[in-house]
């Protein structure tokens, strides 16, 4: 089963994002027990001048193959490393929820998240409603409703890029496509017009290379390289962002 760990306005505009932040404690959730991490991804939420946020206003959620019962160790380790981690002037929250608890309220809350200004109320009474962990740790708490967000933009697998997938960080370079789908955490590749490709197509894994989550499975787009030694290259960071925004 997978258990949907989020955090949110873990930051100051001096420390470490709260991407970094979800890397960090993802690696720590599995090197203590917790679970084997899945991927994690970064969900961006809506700007708006009623809205307090550091930089990008943006959420993270980690995925980890769990078990149900595991809920209060990883709870209980996240949120001792938030209160240990979060910087000074942040407003960080905290979700944890099993797969089983997802349900189309709170995909249809993560959704509006996207294009509305939600409340902290709007986020507890949610998450009691549904029995999910939600809680904030620093500052107004305002987090709780950026990261109830996160695990509904993640369950709904069409949203977000990875902040980290099996390889994301140590695999560059030129490789096949059965290559990528074996060694690394991408699950699928595919040009912008929806060609798939799975064999012995030469691809140029650029220094800056991030799966988008969709229909469930973490995708990696590629286009045409006019290049003798690959045939496809990622797409561009800028594209890359377009497309999981």
């Amino acid at each position: 089963m997978k258990i949907f760990v989020a955090i949110d306005d873990t930051d100051n505009l001096e420390s470490k994002g709260t991407g970094f932040r979800a890397r960090e404690l993802a690696a720590l959730l599995q090197q203590n027990g917790c679970g084997q991490v899945v991927g994690v991804t970064r969900h961006q939420l809506f700007f708006n001048e009623q809205i307090p946020y550091t930089s990008h206003n943006s959420s993270a959620c980690i995925a980890l193959d769990s078990a149900i019962e595991k809920c209060p160790q990883i709870i209980e380790f996240s949120a001792k490393y938030l209160q240990e981690n979060a910087a000074e002037g942040s407003d960080a929250g905290l979700c944890v929820c099993p797969e089983s608890k997802v349900t189309k309220a709170l995909m249809h809350y993560a959704v509006s998240a996207k294009s509305e200004v939600l409340t902290m109320d709007m986020a507890r009474n949610l998450a009691a409603q549904l029995g999910i962990f939600l809680e904030g740790y620093t500052g107004t708490r305002q987090g709780i409703i950026g990261s109830l967000a996160a695990v509904g933009l993640h369950a709904a697998g069409n949203d977000g890029r990875y902040l980290l997938a099996k390889g994301m960080r140590e695999i560059f370079g030129i490789h096949t496509a059965s290559e990528i789908l074996k060694n690394t955490g991408v699950e699928k590749i595919k040009s912008l017009d929806n060609e798939i490709f799975y064999t012995f197509e030469k691809i140029l894994l650029t220094e800056w290379w991030r799966p988008i989550l969709k229909d469930s499975q973490a995708v990696l787009y590629v286009e045409p390289a006019n290049n003798e030694d690959y045939e496809y290259r990622v797409i561009s960071k800028e594209l890359i962002k377009n497309l999981s925004n």
